[in-house]
């Protein structure tokens, strides 16, 4: 369900800026900030670029982009 919020016009502004070089929309850029923010604080022993990764994965599962590992 969609909901309005108000958030500072600065943060609004970077996630413009943000949204525009990973090809997201602004509500996008700022969804995916909060989405990260919250596994981050799940898993503070975690670097965000291994959460970014986790992420894309979880993501490439639910999309069907998946192949067998093989081990050499």
């Amino acid at each position: 369900m969609a909901q309005t919020v108000s958030l500072s016009e600065g943060l609004v502004k970077k996630a413009k800026a943000y949204s525009r070089v990973e090809h997201r929309s602004t509500a996008g850029q700022i969804e995916y900030w909060a989405k990260m923010g919250i596994v981050a604080k799940d898993n503070a022993d975690l670097p965000m670029s291994m959460i970014e990764d986790i992420l894309i994965s979880e993501a490439e599962l639910l999309s069907g982009e998946v192949s067998d590992f093989v081990f050499e």
